[in-house]
């Protein structure tokens, strides 16, 4: 499904998955915005609670995450293993109100790969220097190295495929069900969507997460 907006004698079209992107984006903005807001009145001497409370525990648990997984010295990985996790999270859960998840589209899933990516080059760089980094790719042996940087590069394709085949298969079925069930889809299809776009959605996310905290701790190694 694209989006047509028509600026005079221009047409631009945006398609859906694109736009969906920008909508969570924009969403998590204010989010994060009336979280501050309300984290600034907050009384650092009580014990939080509402939604302070709730944010204190994602956050703590996805420190806990990076601190087993990463180790302590990787903390200050902590804001972007968040942040990504809370936007896969409510990306991946937009079936749920009718809209596209972002990330059936594999230019989404691509790009949040290839960040993983660059990251986990420019960390094995600084950790282990230029002539670390390459000879990284010859160990255990020199005639290895093609096959060492296909793998490293397999890395990228296969955790951007693994989120997009999926969230789109789940969203090409449920669509299947409905065009099938008609009107009796509301019936049917509550426990289905509960499978694909909240348990697949929300374990899709914590894999990514993970896999994403695995390669960047090694490459600190």
């Amino acid at each position: 499904m694209e989006l047509q907006i028509i600026m005079g004698n221009t047409q631009y079209i945006i398609n859906e998955s694109i736009f969906n992107t920008v909508l969570v984006v924009i969403a998590l903005s204010i989010f994060a915005f009336i979280v501050n807001k309300k984290l600034s009145k907050a009384d650092p001497n009580k014990a939080p609670s509402g939604l302070i409370n709730i944010i204190e525990i994602l956050v703590e648990s996805v420190n806990s995450l990076i601190k087993s997984t990463m180790g302590e010295r990787n903390m200050n990985f902590g804001p972007y293993i968040f942040s990504l996790m809370v936007f896969l999270g409510v990306a991946n859960l937009l079936g749920l109100i009718g809209l596209t998840p972002p990330t059936s589209d594999y230019s989404v899933t691509f790009s949040l790969a290839i960040i993983t990516f660059s990251i986990t080059q420019i960390v094995n760089l600084r950790t282990n220097g230029l002539g670390g980094y390459l000879k990284g790719f010859t160990e255990p042996m020199a005639f290895l190295t093609p096959l060492n940087v296909i793998g490293e590069l397999g890395n990228l394709v296969s955790l951007s495929y693994r989120l997009f085949g999926n969230i789109v298969s789940g969203t090409i079925i449920m669509g299947l069900l409905y065009g099938f069930l008609g009107y009796f889809a509301p019936i049917f299809t509550p426990l289905l969507h509960g499978y694909f776009d909240v348990f697949s959605g929300l374990l899709q996310t914590f894999i990514f997460g993970m896999l994403t905290m695995v390669f960047i701790g090694q490459a600190t190694e």
